[in-house]
């Protein structure tokens, strides 16, 4: 299973995106994810993947969000 794949997975699980499709383009706010849910994604991207993220440094992407996931755990993005 690919990260992304993974990733939507967490995201639906959080009932996160609604009716978006999910790429590596789609942006959080095309998402529509307030703070809240922001916090709650990362909290459970940290329990899936076993990494920490960076709060200061927040991904604008999905896209952005696969390739830190992946230089944090070093899998193929």
């Amino acid at each position: 299973m690919t990260i992304l794949e993974r990733l939507k997975k967490v995201m639906e699980e959080q009932n996160v995106g609604g009716d978006v499709e999910i790429t590596m383009d789609t942006t959080f706010e095309e998402l529509e994810i307030d703070s809240l849910d922001l916090v709650d994604l990362t909290m459970n991207c940290e329990d899936e993947f076993g990494i920490e993220l960076d709060p200061d440094s927040a991904p604008k992407t999905i896209g952005e969000l696969v390739e830190k996931i992946a230089e944090l755990t070093g899998e193929e993005a």
